[in-house]
């Protein structure tokens, strides 16, 4: 029988996340608790909950997958998580034994919870460490109702309705498989009786495992109020196990971030499509139309317009700037008052100055436009540096690669580069320079110089009839005279 409870007046609280599991039904090479909802994965979303109830001291099991998942833990939570390995998987009780020794022996309360539960309701999770407190209880466990409760534990109950059992569906009888009431696998348990109610856990059952649940058990043979439940809503307990629940936890996600966001004064004008991710953070009085999607790290200031169809990856979006439909960028930073789109690229480390114009079907690689620069139509600027107030005439490129290395393109303040310009790089065209329509400019352009890098137009007076002629030959059709239009 296990000792009596902590009475501790101070409690310490400790987390154990059980995130070793394949997730075999996720038919994925992929960790099943870095499987993304909304751009975080599914054990963040567990993390943060736990941190939410106000508790600091988390302890991952990992297990399938370990380096990957310590790897994403480590970046997305640094030292605020540990982890320990659950070498082989034999179970949830065994799962909690391997991490019980990283745990401070200060420690007189410890919340468990699975890593694959995004909607957990960190309020909830409060309210039961403080149930267990006020019923001094050696267990406090969350219990729902569901009208199919396959695949789940079952609670038991007594004639007095006191739990007394979770029985495992594999192990449970005819009778117990049609309780309703199930165990969603989240727990708060007196520290000092998870030390000593471990060791007495079995593997005698169905699956020739070690089951946490087994501690309900344990834990009434302890004596009567030993165990307590917390009944909660089943749309906060549930877990992941295939892509089919994860579509509806990032459905439920999505819709849920669209609401906060609207509440924080930011314009969503239809959700359909609409996808910001955990991460983003977006300014007041911003809009955002639909079928956008705000990715990874991205941040939006005030009062931004964003388009229809328009995706953003990592990117600093500065007051003021408006995106026209259907553009992309990834890894940009768009400064104050600018102008991008429709149909723009802008791929990593480009910088668009304040104010400044990238138009329709313009790609910006590595490259930063000035202050008031413009690139309004069909271009494509890599590796560049572009001064303020220049003009980058349609069909503009810079020829930035020669199949071994990347060399730099500098357009200082005020040149003005006329359409259809070819810009072999490594070139500098200096301030005030005008590049002629047509030229391909291969050397430096002085200041206030004009370049012609185009050939001379020669016209052939009088040769359009017999270059017609020999054409229609060519093709095979008649020959004709000057062809009309139809």
């Amino acid at each position: 029988m296990a000792s009596p409870m902590s009475t501790t007046a101070v409690s310490t609280v400790a987390a154990v996340i059980l995130a070793a599991g394949k997730g075999t039904r996720m038919k994925s090479a992929r960790p099943k608790v870095l499987h993304p909802v909304l751009g975080k994965p599914l054990v963040s979303w567990s993390i943060e909950a736990v941190g939410g109830a106000a508790v600091g001291d988390v302890t991952c099991v990992v297990g399938h997958g370990k380096d990957e998942v310590v790897a994403v833990l480590q970046a997305r939570h640094g030292a605020g998580v540990r982890t320990v390995v659950q070498t082989e998987q034999r179970g949830t009780g065994h799962a909690v034994m391997v991490a019980l020794p990283s745990l401070s022996p200060t420690v007189t309360e410890v919340l468990v919870v699975c890593g694959d539960t995004p909607r957990l309701d960190a309020a909830r999770l409060a309210e039961l460490i403080a149930l267990r407190r006020t019923e001094n209880a050696r267990v406090a466990l969350w219990t729902t109702r569901l009208p199919e409760p396959r695949g789940y534990g079952r609670i038991v109950r007594d004639g007095s309705g006191a739990i007394v059992a979770i029985v495992e569906e594999k192990d449970a009888t005819d009778a117990q498989r049609h309780l309703s009431e199930v165990n969603p696998g989240v727990y708060c348990f007196d520290a000092a009786f998870l030390r000593q109610g471990l060791p007495q856990l079995t593997s005698n059952n169905a699956a020739g495992e070690l089951y946490l649940t087994d501690l309900i058990a344990v834990a009434v043979k302890a004596g009567a109020g030993s165990v307590v439940g917390l009944a909660v809503d089943e749309d906060i307990t549930l877990g992941i196990n295939d892509r089919v629940q994860l579509a509806m936890a990032e459905k439920w996600a999505r819709a849920r971030r669209v609401a906060s966001l609207r509440l924080a004064g930011v314009t969503v004008t239809d959700e359909a499509g609409v996808v910001v991710d955990s991460d983003v953070v977006c300014g007041e009085d911003t809009t955002i139309a639909a079928s956008v999607a705000l990715h990874g790290t991205t941040r939006v200031g005030s009062r931004v317009s964003i388009g229809q169809g328009c995706v953003i990856t990592n990117c600093t979006i500065d007051d003021d700037v408006v995106i026209h439909p259907y553009s992309v960028c990834d890894g940009a930073h768009v400064r104050a008052g600018a102008v991008v789109g429709p149909f723009a690229r802008l791929r990593p480390q480009a910088d668009v100055g304040e104010g400044a114009h990238v138009g329709n079907f313009v790609e910006l690689k590595k490259t930063v436009l000035g202050k008031g620069s413009k690139a309004n139509h069909l271009a494509y600027l890599g590796d560049a540096v572009i001064g303020s107030g220049v003009n980058v005439g349609a069909g503009t490129i810079t020829c930035n690669y020669d199949g071994h290395g990347k060399y730099q393109t500098t357009l200082e303040d005020d040149v003005f580069v006329g359409s259809n310009s070819t810009l072999v790089a490594p070139i500098t065209v200096g301030q005030g320079a005008y590049v002629a329509a047509g030229s391909v400019v291969t050397e430096d352009v002085p200041g206030d110089a004009v370049a012609f890098g185009r050939s001379r137009q020669e016209n052939k007076l009088g040769r359009a009839p017999a270059v017609r002629e020999r054409n229609a030959r060519n093709a095979g059709k008649p020959v004709t005279s000057r062809p009309r239009d139809t």
